[in-house]
């Protein structure tokens, strides 16, 4: 066997087939992976009394990341209603894109949501996105909005990154603060650029008086687990999953979704002890 393929620096140019494709543009993430998001603003969805908003659990994505063996990987996690899945599963699968993964971000929501992880390798990357964009067109998934002007957010977002030890970035109503593991992590055969399919990521939604929301999940390997979890609820931190993204990610890594609803300042402090239970460093832009 020869050396595990890597990711070379790409340009956005480079992906303007894959936008055209997908209908929609996109960003690149450190030079390296092509991510676009597809938000759910056309579902209203409440959990434990909250109305979501798209930013703070129902944001569907898809990142490409192209190697030095020619290749391109795509990996994705997308909101889909249950009613949709059915339909959707079968699309996938006649695209030839895998499903690695159908679990809950939110507790108790109404409507019924999954989350869905998929993933796909090939030499052709607009095949890639015509595949994903046949099985999203299987959904109500809709077209993008017009950008809209940023508003600040009734949250004291310094004292969130103060207090989680990231620099977070606010928008579609929400503040995020994400991280990435630091290990080399490889999925399917490919080394996979940091932050893909490896996050600790954390959302703020306001409640307004200083409360928040909080929707996010952490990435674990098996020995993190059990201290991330006892940290975590004796935050007051409610478990919604605990589950793999993926299939033959190396290092095997865990991620648990988890909620809860408070003071944003202690939410972040409670979460940073569980953060700081695993190998993580704050994500770059």
């Amino acid at each position: 066997m020869g050396p595990t393929p890597v990711p070379v620096t790409t340009r956005e140019t480079d992906w303007g087939d894959v936008a055209h494709t997908l209908g929609r543009p996109g960003n690149l993430i450190r030079t390296t992976y092509h991510h676009t998001p597809f938000p759910r603003h056309d579902l209203r969805v409440v959990s434990r009394g909250v109305t979501i908003t798209p930013g703070l659990a129902l944001g569907s994505h898809a990142s490409f990341a192209r190697y030095d063996d020619g290749s391109t990987l795509m990996m994705g996690d997308l909101v889909v209603t249950a009613d949709e899945l059915p339909a959707f599963t079968d699309a996938l699968q006649a695209q030839g894109i895998a499903l690695t993964a159908i679990h809950k971000h939110l507790p108790a929501q109404s409507p019924d949501v999954w989350w869905t992880h998929v993933c796909a390798h090939g030499h052709d990357p607009v095949a890639l996105a015509r595949g994903l964009r046949t099985a999203l067109d299987r959904t109500g998934t809709p077209a993008p909005r017009p950008p809209r002007p940023l508003r600040p957010l009734d949250l004291d977002t310094a004292g969130i990154d103060a207090a989680l030890g990231a620099t977070g970035n606010s928008g579609e109503d929400v503040h995020t603060c994400v991280f990435v593991r630091r290990e080399t992590l490889v999925d399917e055969g490919h080394v996979l650029p940091p932050g893909l399919g490896a996050t600790s990521a954390f959302n703020f939604q306001p409640l307004g008086g200083g409360r928040a929301a909080l929707s996010g999940d952490l990435a674990m390997v098996a020995t993190e687990v059990q201290e991330v979890l006892g940290v975590l609820r004796q935050g007051g931190i409610e478990l919604v999953e605990l589950h793999n993204h993926g299939l033959t990610d190396e290092p095997r890594l865990f991620f648990t979704h988890i909620w809860a609803q408070g003071d944003a300042l202690d939410l972040a402090r409670s979460v940073r002890r569980a953060v700081a239970a695993t190998n993580v460093v704050p994500a770059t832009t």
